[in-house]
């Protein structure tokens, strides 16, 4: 991640302060279905690639989809998008995104990836 050229210099000192920087398996769950269509190629060693970078898998639990309801301006919107909402609120932690609907909803804990 660190030369990930879409990430913000803010997003990078979040990412290396952060006690548990993380990620949603809803998340992986979305790269698969994309690679399936056909619209993304990932390579082999993705998943262990991923385990071996310190980050914490976050799985997706019952008061995550419960949590979803939380945030009913997020109903017509993707709904994976509504799933990470829900999860970084519940566990309360830092989501990253460069999602414009998801930063317009000004939420104290949805951070522009891109800043």
């Amino acid at each position: 991640m660190d030369d990930d050229s879409r990430l913000g210099p803010q997003s990078r000192r979040s990412l290396s302060s952060a006690a548990r920087p993380s990620f949603s398996a809803a998340s992986i769950l979305e790269l698969m279905l994309e690679v399936r269509e056909g619209g993304l190629t990932i390579p082999e060693t993705f998943e262990s690639e991923v385990r071996r970078s310190g980050l914490d898998e976050i799985p997706v639990t019952a008061e995550h989809a419960r949590a979803v309801l939380s945030f009913p301006e997020l109903a017509r919107h993707d709904p994976f998008d509504s799933l990470l909402v829900a999860q970084a609120h519940a566990e309360r932690l830092e989501l990253l995104t460069a999602d414009r609907v998801l930063l317009a909803l000004d939420l104290p804990f949805v951070k522009d990836a891109r800043a």
